[in-house]
C-alpha cells in the first residue's frame, strides 16, 4: 500500500521551509517512527519520520528545494521488503547462517564484531542528528568516518567535536614534523612567513538569513532606544549561596541560577509598566494581559528565543527548569514551532559569554528586551565610604513610537529594586 509522506503544516507565522537533509534514499527500508528528512523553518528544524514500516519508492523533493505546509515529500510502501543491493542493509539473499560464517575483512581472527559495528555506521546521512550534520557540511567531513556513540552508532554533535579536536591535534603535530629539520634552512631557503591566505565560502543556513533579516528589520523598521543601569548582585548571591543545595534537592534536581530572579522581576515591572509589554499592530497598540516572556538561547545555528507562557504565574523554581529544558531542547534541534511563536517580551544574558556591556536589538513586535551582563566586582560608592561589590550593567532597549523615555527608566529601576531587594519580588512589593 503506498503512503504519502508530506510536509508539517506550518502555522501562519512560517511562510515555508526547506529541505534540509534526506536520512533515507529511493528503495531504502524505513521502521515505524524512524528519522526521514529534515526541513528547515526560519524558526526551528522540522523532522519527518516514517508512519509504518516499509521502503521509500519515491522522493519527490530534493534536499536545499523550498516546500510549502503539508506539501507531498516522498511516497512509501508500507510493509515492502529492501529491494535487492539495497545498500541500508545485507544482500536479501544471503541467509543469517551464511553471513556468520564470513569472517570481516577487518578481523582477522574471523569473528566480525569489529565489521557488524562499523556496516551500522556505512551511511553517515542516516546515522547523524541536525546538529552533527550541520557541523560535518561546514568542515567538509565524511560522516562514515565519524565514530559514534548515540544509539545504534549515531553520530552525535560532541562526537564530531572530538572528531574535530583529534584532527587538529593530528594535523599540529605533522606540521610539527615537517618543520623539525628546518633548523638549518638552505641559501635557496625563502625567508619569512609562508602561510597560506585560506577562505572558505559557504551558504547561509535558512535560520541565520532570517535572523540577519529579522535584526535588520528591527533596527530599520523600529525607533529604538536603550537605556543603562547597574545591580547590586550581593543580595541574590547570598540567597543562592545560602539555599542552593536545599533549593536543588527540593525542586528535583533544579538549579538556582540567576535567570529566574530576572525573569520573576520583569514580570512584576511589566505589571506596573503595560506600555512596555504592548506591541504595535498597524495604528494600533495592542496590551497584552499576560506576561509571556521570551529567553534567549544560543545554539550551533544561531540565537534562538522560546517563550515561556503566562510567566507571571510561574515560580522561581519553574521558571529555571522551564530555562533549562528549552535550553537542551534548542541545542537538540527539539524546539517545535509553537514554543517559538508568540512572546510579549525578552531576557537575554550576555553575561555567560562574559559580555560587560552590550544593546540588545528589539524582537518585534515586541517593544522591549532586557540585556543582562557579566556580574563584576567594582568600588561603589555606599553611604560616604567605598566598597567592593558585585555589579552588572542592566540594559533596556525599547520602541520609542510607543515607550516614553521616562517610562523606560521606571522600568529598569523597578528590576533593580527587585534584584536588589530579592524578598519584594516574592510579597510582590
Amino acid at each position: 500500500m503506498a503512503i504519502e509522506i508530506k510536509a508539517p503544516t506550518f502555522p501562519e507565522s512560517v511562510a515555508d521551509g526547506e529541505v534540509a537533509v534526506w536520512h533515507k534514499a529511493e528503495g531504502e527500508s524505513v521502521s515505524r517512527d524512524e528519522l526521514i528528512v529534515e526541513i528547515e523553518t526560519d524558526k526551528v528544524v522540522l523532522e519527518v519520520v516514517a508512519p509504518e514500516d516499509g521502503v521509500i519508492s519515491a522522493i519527490h523533493v530534493q534536499a536545499g528545494e523550498t516546500i510549502q505546509s503539508s506539501q507531498l515529500l516522498a511516497t512509501m510502501e508500507a510493509g515492502a521488503a529492501p529491494k535487492a543491493g539495497d545498500t541500508g542493509g545485507a544482500d536479501a539473499s544471503e541467509s543469517d547462517s551464511e553471513k556468520s560464517d564470513k569472517p570481516d575483512k577487518g578481523d582477522k581472527d574471523g569473528k566480525g564484531s569489529k565489521g557488524d559495528k562499523d556496516d551500522s555506521k556505512s551511511d553517515g546521512a542516516a546515522q547523524t542528528g541536525p546538529a552533527a550534520r550541520q557541523l560535518i557540511d561546514e568542515h567538509g567531513l565524511d560522516a562514515a568516518r565519524i565514530p559514534g556513540s548515540g544509539k545504534g552508532g549515531r553520530v552525535t554533535k560532541e562526537d564530531v567535536l572530538k572528531y574535530l579536536k583529534e584532527e587538529e591535534s593530528a594535523a599540529e603535530s605533522r606540521k610539527q614534523a615537517a618543520q623539525a629539520p628546518a633548523d638549518s634552512p638552505s641559501a635557496d631557503a625563502p625567508l619569512g612567513p609562508t602561510s597560506e591566505r585560506v577562505e572558505r565560502r559557504v551558504p547561509m543556513t535558512r535560520m541565520r538569513a532570517k535572523i540577519a533579516e529579522r535584526l535588520l528589520h528591527a533596527t530599520q523598521e523600529t525607533a529604538m532606544l536603550t537605556t543603562f543601569n547597574e545591580v547590586n548582585m550581593a543580595p541574590v548571591m547570598e540567597l543562592r549561596r545560602k539555599y542552593k543545595e536545599q533549593f536543588e534537592k527540593t525542586h528535583n534536581g533544579t538549579r538556582l541560577g540567576f535567570m529566574g530572579f530576572f525573569v520573576k522581576a520583569a514580570c512584576e515591572a511589566l505589571k506596573r509598566f503595560p506600555a512596555v509589554n504592548a506591541s504595535i499592530d498597524g495604528n494600533d497598540v495592542v496590551y497584552h494581559g499576560y506576561q509571556d516572556i521570551g529567553v534567549a538561547v544560543s545554539t550551533e545555528g544561531g540565537l534562538v528565543v522560546p517563550v515561556m507562557r503566562d510567566a507571571d504565574f510561574m515560580s522561581i523554581a519553574d521558571v529555571e527548569a522551564a530555562i533549562a529544558d528549552m535550553g537542551r531542547r534548542a541545542r537538540d534541534n527539539k524546539l517545535t514551532i509553537e514554543d517559538m511563536t508568540g512572546g510579549t517580551f525578552t531576557v537575554t544574558n550576555g553575561g555567560v559569554f562574559g559580555s560587560l556591556l552590550s544593546t540588545p536589538i528589539l524582537n518585534p513586535p515586541q517593544t522591549g528586551i532586557l540585556g543582562m551582563h557579566k556580574i563584576q566586582e567594582r568600588p561603589m560608592a555606599v553611604d560616604g565610604e567605598v566598597v567592593i561589590l558585585p555589579m552588572m550593567y542592566l540594559a533596556l532597549s525599547y520602541d520609542h513610537r510607543l515607550v516614553d523615555g521616562k517610562t523606560a527608566v521606571q522600568f529598569l529601576v523597578a528590576v533593580k529594586d527587585l534584584i536588589e531587594d530579592p524578598a519584594r519580588i516574592l510579597l510582590q512589593l
